[in-house]
């Protein structure tokens, strides 16, 4: 029982899972284009990082979805196109509003649904908070963990950035539209260190690693 992570090989998933603060909790790294089943024998969670190449995960979308359907753990999280090759995952973007907290009595959109979820336990909602570049309409029988209100220009009618899905697959599917490898990689938002100081010793711990 093991946990494993996709490097995409650019230089922020290098620094965030290579890096002196987490490489101790991967038991596995895989890069992304030799991803195949004999590389997930013993994997019991698998992390597929924000910003992979989408035709890599394209490619390898029969490996990931059969670790999937075994009944382990997989977790995507955003800005590789997953609406493209993970099934239930819908997608609608939205313009990004990078400096929100810049401007007066700004309060962020996002909303805590599932307080009581183990997630939480691990990583405080406050750390899952920062820009976001669109959303999910979670599948029949997910847990909808965080979402956000309807786009106040009409793009959708609001829609989730996290949700926890065991109905789609027989295993496991934690999907976020956040992209915290790479900004802890790229050195700048405080927030997503703190939600992987918190996310990456809980997904250990589900791995039984």
């Amino acid at each position: 029982m093991s946990l494993a992570i996709l490097d995409g090989g650019t230089f922020y998933h290098h620094a965030a899972i290579r890096g002196p603060r987490y490489r101790e909790l991967f038991d596995k790294t895989i890069y992304a284009p030799e991803l195949d089943a004999e590389a997930l024998r013993g994997v019991t969670f698998l992390i597929v990082p924000d910003r992979i190449n989408p035709d890599i995960l394209r490619a390898h979308r029969d490996v990931l979805i059969d670790f999937a359907q075994a009944g382990r753990t997989l977790a995507v999280f955003g800005e590789n196109q997953a609406d493209t090759w993970l099934p239930g995952v819908t997608w609608t973007a939205r313009p990004t509003n990078f400096w929100w907290w810049l401007e007066k009595d700004a309060q962020p959109p996002h909303r805590l649904l599932a307080p009581e979820h183990e997630f939480f336990r691990a990583v405080p909602f406050a750390a899952t908070i920062w820009h976001f570049h669109g959303v999910m309409k979670p599948p029949e029988g997910a847990q909808a963990l965080i979402d956000v209100p309807a786009d106040p220009e009409g793009r959708d009618s609001g829609g989730v950035l996290l949700y926890d899905d065991r109905a789609t697959l027989r295993g496991r599917l934690i999907v976020a539209t956040l992209d915290p490898f790479y900004h802890h990689g790229s050195g700048f938002m405080p927030a997503t260190t703190k939600f992987l100081d918190g996310f990456l010793p809980w997904a250990r711990q589900i791995a039984g690693a």
